[in-house]
């Protein structure tokens, strides 16, 4: 079966195609052209980037944020460098969905986090490395692929720092002074390799022992918490203890010394009071015998109770003194 022609073939022959004219032609070319040229002269920098322009693949100026022209059709070349905005590499693990509730890969990288420290121990570390691009040419081209090279000196930096010390020191209490110490090193050496980025931070993100070893290590450190513990109570003892038995004792030393102060200044008032008595005594000694005798008389006397003093050579009064039992001897 032949198929159906919607048309007549011999309607074509009448079919007249329009005139074209060659000077239109070459209007419309020079008019693209002109376009194209329009088009490639000019670029758009950002607020955050400066533009790298070559000319013949050859570096010849630094283009401000703005609106910038270049030679056309590929004669200078533009590289945006965004040298205002603080740039992030994760080393040991990966974002895969920033924001307030931040998601992270699952995946583990063991050729970059795991680590081996001072004490032979394993630890994985993950760490950020915030910086900023502080030089645009030698970031393009004083070092071939900059961003690659820099991640290699963060992790021998790193592993060099984590290697100088103990698996306690990088989980725990010198987790600060790792990350400041890397801070510098990592500079120095952007420095020496001309990157042309400045270190703004490094944050240890997370540092554990490896999966395999995690329940041994856990067990370590109960035990040494338990220790610690322990520790903490005999200290707090020895404290509450301690500073009361010494005080006790120096109230006993004070007490002590107040005592013996007090029984030499006594024996020193006694030693002048004998003093004076006895100058007074030389002075004329019946009458300080006299009075002498009378001060202990009334001392004694004071303290015997009733007493009956006659002369011995009375005779008949016994009858005349009513005596109670223990009133008079």
């Amino acid at each position: 079966m032949e198929p159906k022609v919607p048309f007549d073939m011999n309607d074509l022959k009448s079919v007249r195609l329009p005139k074209i004219n060659p000077g239109m032609i070459g209007w419309v070319v020079v008019a693209i052209l002109l376009l194209a040229l329009v088009y490639s002269a000019w670029f758009t920098v950002d607020t955050e980037e400066v533009g790298v322009v070559l000319r013949f693949g050859k570096f010849t100026r630094i283009a401000d944020p703005g609106l910038n022209l270049k030679l056309p059709l590929g004669i200078e070349r533009v590289y945006k460098v965004p040298v205002e905005r603080q740039l992030k590499l994760e080393l040991g693990f990966r974002t895969t969905k920033p924001g307030v509730r931040t998601q992270y890969s699952t995946k583990k990288y063991p050729e970059e986090s795991l680590m081996l420290t001072g004490d032979l121990n394993a630890a994985e570390v993950e760490w950020i490395v915030q910086f900023r691009i502080k030089d645009p040419y030698n970031f393009l081209f004083r070092v071939r692929n900059a961003v690659s090279t820099f991640r290699d000196i963060n992790e021998a930096v790193m592993r060099e720092v984590v290697g100088d010390r103990t698996v306690d020191e990088v989980l725990t209490i010198g987790r600060q002074e790792v990350a400041s110490t890397v801070t510098v090193k990592l500079q120095e050496l952007c420095d020496q390799y001309e990157l042309g980025i400045k270190v703004d931070q490094v944050v240890l993100q997370d540092v554990n022992p490896p999966e395999p070893v995690k329940p041994a290590f856990n067990e370590v450190n109960e035990a040494q918490q338990e220790r610690e513990k322990l520790i903490n109570q005999a200290k707090s003892e020895y404290n509450r203890v301690i500073p009361k038995a010494r005080g006790e004792a120096d109230r006993t030393i004070e007490v002590a010394r107040g005592y013996a102060l007090e029984r030499v200044n006594n024996a020193r008032g006694e030693a002048a009071k004998f003093d004076s008595i006895f100058k007074e005594y030389l002075k004329a000694k019946e009458v300080t015998l006299q009075r002498i005798y009378l001060e202990t008389m009334n001392d004694v006397l004071q303290q015997v109770g009733k007493k009956l003093i006659t002369d011995d050579k009375i005779t008949g009064i016994l009858p005349l003194f009513q005596f109670e039992k223990g009133d008079a001897k």
